[in-house]
């Protein structure tokens, strides 16, 4: 690829086309990769809770992390900051398993904050995410495996 050119989508917005690996790390062209979530999907809060935790299972919290970004944005009003928390704890895990501990922290910290306000919505456990989120954060000194350490999204 011309490096001076930007990779586009089909509608013209700036989208990195290169391939990425499981936690969403780019790769160079033409490496194989994983399968990108298509961004722009509005689905049922049950889909969007399936999807997620089937992606979190397979160990790619970033690829769950663009599934609830996708409800946040299409959501309803009162529960843009459920899904937007619970991206940020996707992220989070995301940065954990890079190995970017301060970072993962944070983020997972900041979605528990963001989640605890709203009760089980869904089937969302709301205070087993919170719970989990705050005790990963508390624990990480390197890498963890996103696999081992993937939440349980319901009751």
């Amino acid at each position: 690829m011309d490096a001076s050119r930007r990779d586009r989508d089909d509608d013209g917005r700036a989208r990195n086309a290169r391939p990425r690996d499981g936690l969403g790390r780019p790769l160079p062209y033409g490496a194989p990769g994983v399968e990108r979530q298509p961004e722009g999907i509005v689905r049922s809060p049950e889909e969007t809770l399936a999807e997620a935790q089937r992606l979190l299972d397979a160990g790619k919290p970033f690829h769950a992390h663009e599934v609830f970004e996708d409800a946040w944005k299409s959501g309803p009003e009162e529960e843009r900051e459920l899904w937007r928390g619970l991206a940020q704890l996707a992220v989070g895990l995301t940065h954990a398993a890079r190995g970017n501990g301060t970072g993962g922290a944070r983020l997972l910290l900041r979605g528990a904050d963001r989640i605890v306000g709203f009760g089980d919505p869904h089937g969302v456990d709301v205070s087993g995410l919170a719970a989990w989120a705050r005790e990963l954060a508390g624990r990480l000194d390197g890498p963890v495996d996103p696999v081992a350490e993937a939440p349980r999204l319901a009751l």
